[in-house]
């Protein structure tokens, strides 16, 4: 029983950093139908930007954080302004693929500053342990949870509270409607990259955390996919329960079965779910008519 409860904190840590960075993932398909290969680079480009603030230019944690937060939101809006914007009207394949590159050079900028090997980083969550139910357990993996579900839950509010949240389900909805109401259609789609970018940005420091910050983020960061497809495309909840499923699949797979099937028990069971719910859980089914 105490090894399942420490499965299940280490399975919803885990779900918990991968509903943030496919919530940015949602975030821009929703808005602009862009489906985004380079979110598990954001992932690391994020826990690399807090690392440089605070670690290499010795600033206060918050600071860096506040840094961090601004540099992705104009990371975010740069990528949508110069080089996803020239390409509306362009066909699916050629944005993926143009996503498909961004990834690399992401990645290939973050290896060229800071090296392919893991950086060392101070402690970012208290390291202490506790103890409930016979288990014992990292305090920081409890913290993550926490610090996930604060941010989740804002960026709920700002969806369905604030005017700009509005605005970005009314463009999500129809644009050509959300035009006609005077939304601007391109300030909301930067909108979503900024959000995006941060929303990687805190998982991939949470995630730097409790583990460590090296490109090897971007391999956890390819289990957004998985869970985007299993939560469904246009699903923001579907993301959180999509995070949840997957962070735990893996975990439970490890401890009770073969680490080595953990690697792809998530795409398993994303086929499996498919072949009964081919939208996802919490996708919308949409039916063609000729």
């Amino acid at each position: 029983m105490s090894n399942f409860l420490t499965q299940t904190i280490y399975g919803v840590s885990d779900g918990a950093i991968l509903a943030l960075a496919a919530l940015g993932f949602v975030l821009i398909y929703k808005s602009t139908g862009v489906i985004n290969f380079a979110q598990g680079e954001f992932l690391l480009i994020g826990a690399y930007t807090v690392y440089a603030a605070f670690v290499v230019f010795q600033l206060p944690l918050l600071l860096a954080v506040v840094l961090g937060v601004l540099f992705a939101i104009v990371l975010g809006v740069l990528i949508e302004r110069l080089i996803l914007r020239p390409l509306i009207g362009e066909s699916a394949i050629s944005v993926i693929m143009v996503t498909i590159g961004l990834a690399a050079v992401l990645k290939a900028v973050a290896q060229l500053f800071f090296g392919t090997r893991a950086v060392s980083q101070p402690a970012l969550l208290p390291r202490t342990t506790i103890e409930l139910a016979g288990a014992t357990f990292p305090l920081n993996r409890i913290l993550v949870i926490v610090i996930a579900a604060v941010v989740l839950t804002l960026f709920t509010l700002f969806f369905q509270r604030s005017r700009h949240g509005i605005a970005m389900r009314a463009v999500a909805d129809d644009q050509q409607a959300a035009l006609t109401l005077g939304i601007s259609v391109r300030r909301i789609f930067a909108m979503a990259w900024a959000l995006a970018a941060v929303s990687a940005l805190i998982g991939g420091v949470l995630l730097g955390d409790v583990t460590e910050v090296s490109s090897r983020l971007t391999t956890f960061g390819l289990l957004v996919f998985p869970v985007v497809i299993l939560g469904g495309l246009d699903s923001v909840p579907g993301t959180i329960v999509g995070g949840l499923v997957i962070g735990l699949s893996g975990q439970y797979v490890s401890s009770y079965w073969d680490p080595g099937l953990a690697q792809i028990a998530p795409y398993l069971l994303l086929v499996a779910i498919l072949l009964v719910r081919p939208y996802g859980l919490f996708g919308e089914t949409r039916i063609e008519r000729v």
